[in-house]
């Protein structure tokens, strides 16, 4: 078929022109945050905020220091995302279109986790990485529908949502244990191994679960890889910063390894997702 003779491709509106610009100005203003919340621009690291209860040593399920290494990965995927989806030639693709705004609440969501943290409000980070983690899962329902895209978007989206899905719910087990310990309330009643095999428990099989019937093997393969890394490093920081607790490292490898294990299924099984011309530029 000659150029000529194929068909025409969605046509660029002035709504799909308004998301790229908020998303490019918003998405830049929601990283420099980022930036600022992990220490640039003078800012205080987040494991000194909030009294120091989102340290790597503040509890029992929080993950080592290593561990946060991995937003550097989750940044880079989003700033492509973003790069990608503001293309003049992806403006009318149907992924974009679907995933844009979503793609672009998840960075304001993470801005306003920072922004809290920062500010000493321990309390509000739980509902804020919670929306969070309802919004990523959402692009992950919309992704397992394969809106059509060129193969190139289909990974670095799938991808993006992936890592940044499987690290953000491993870290609302520590967001929500870090609450918890620095609360009022009195949870010694709860022994210690009992509260802790439940927690990784649950962890293991939500990201289990979710990486198996993610759909799409780029997200089934991000989720694995930033959930697994998270819980092994909850393992690491009891071995090495503290506080002890055998009993987390023995679960938090266990729940790792389950993970790693539904992962690698649903990465197998996943169908490949529709494609779509590339766009001319």
């Amino acid at each position: 078929m000659t150029t000529s003779s194929m068909p025409p491709g969605p046509v660029a509106t002035s709504a799909d022109r308004l998301r790229q610009v908020t998303l490019v100005v918003v998405g830049a203003a929601a990283m420099a945050v980022a930036a600022w919340g992990a220490g640039a621009f003078g800012g205080q690291e987040i494991q000194n905020a909030a009294s120091g209860a989102l340290a790597a040593d503040a509890t029992v399920l929080a993950p080592g220091t290593g561990a946060f290494r991995v937003w550097s990965v989750i940044y880079l995927a989003l700033i492509v995302t973003v790069i990608l989806q503001a293309l003049p030639s992806r403006a009318a693709l149907p992924l974009h279109r679907t995933l844009g705004w979503w793609v672009l609440a998840s960075l304001v969501l993470n801005a306003a986790w920072i922004s809290a943290a920062q500010l000493g409000l321990l309390g509000l980070t739980v509902p804020i990485i919670g929306a969070l983690v309802a919004v990523l899962a959402r692009c992950l329902v919309l992704l397992r529908a394969r809106p059509a895209a060129p193969r190139l978007d289909s990974l670095i989206v799938g991808t993006t949502v992936g890592l940044y899905l499987g690290w953000v719910c491993v870290a609302t087990v520590a967001n929500v244990t870090a609450v918890l310990a620095f609360s009022s309330w009195d949870l010694s009643f709860l022994p210690e191994g009992v509260w802790v095999t439940v927690v990784l428990a649950v962890a293991a099989a939500v990201c289990g679960v979710t990486a198996l019937a993610a759909g799409q093997r780029a997200v089934a393969i991000g989720v694995t890889l930033t959930s697994t890394w998270g819980l092994v490093w909850i393992a690491i920081g009891r071995l090495t910063a503290g506080p002890d607790s055998t009993i987390t490292v023995v679960v938090a490898l266990a729940a790792a390894a389950v993970v790693l294990l539904l992962g690698a299924l649903g990465a197998v099984r996943a169908p490949r997702p529709a494609t779509a011309p590339s766009p001319r530029a």
